[in-house]
């Protein structure tokens, strides 16, 4: 299990916790250096694909500073829930939902995603973008979700993926291997976060293995729609 801190006697799930609130300040700007801003445009298709069946109530698992679960108010979705470990996260992502006014239709809500406090059958879409993979637990927050989602009710995911043809493969070994931690030993005090992240991506099952991992959960309909030469993945299962 890869883990930010190794080393550490704490378990996975308070060093994601304790990493994400330290670099929560500098968070926004490093996604936009480090994607070159190509994470909004995937974002923006996850809305896009959350919008389609008119869902009343959301969920955005893993929600960081708010950026999904803000471009899902054009859903018009009644509720939207934006839900995260770190309370550093949250907070900017609370202060991003009121100064756009949208109190009354998103909530940010700190929480476990393997342990969700929501009843059975309760979202019409739940949306993780870059979360999945710190999970402690990935079956458990798999399955926590299908939980909740209504029959008929969408999961979408958004990860990292690894390139598998030349020379994209390589490239990106490059980039992530040494440019992301050079830019994260700029602009953050926390050197060993965005190693973590890079980390952490490389060995996440992306794919046919992150879609047979939903499918033994009791999805249906899994499908993988790889972005931008490879290097991520959206993600479309439902549940039945």
């Amino acid at each position: 299990m890869v883990t930010p801190y190794k080393g550490s006697e704490s378990s996975k799930k308070e060093q994601v916790t304790k990493m994400f609130d330290g670099i929560s300040k500098q968070y926004d700007l490093l996604n936009r250096v480090i994607s070159l801003g190509i994470d909004q445009s995937w974002r923006r298709k996850v809305v896009r694909l959350a919008g389609e069946n008119k869902p009343q109530r959301i969920i955005d698992i893993a929600t960081g500073t708010g950026d999904l679960a803000i471009a899902l108010k054009t859903t018009a979705a009644e509720e939207i829930i934006g839900l995260d470990i770190s309370p550093g996260m949250l907070s900017v992502g609370t202060e991003k939902v009121k100064k756009l006014a949208l109190d009354k239709q998103i909530s940010m809500v700190l929480g476990d995603g393997e342990k969700l406090p929501y009843p059975d059958n309760y979202f019409d879409v739940a949306t993780v973008a870059f979360g999945v993979r710190n999970f402690e637990n990935l079956e458990q927050g798999l399955s926590e979700i299908f939980r909740v989602l209504r029959p008929k009710g969408t999961l979408l995911v958004l990860e990292t993926a690894v390139p598998t043809r030349f020379p994209f493969k390589q490239g990106y070994k490059i980039y992530s291997g040494w440019i992301v931690p050079l830019l994260g030993r700029i602009f953050s005090r926390d050197q060993k976060a965005y190693q973590y992240l890079t980390d952490s991506a490389a060995v996440f099952p992306h794919g046919p293995a992150f879609n047979n991992i939903l499918e033994k959960i009791g999805f249906i309909q899994v499908r993988d729609n790889p972005q931008t030469l490879g290097v991520a993945s959206i993600y479309r299962a439902t549940k039945p």
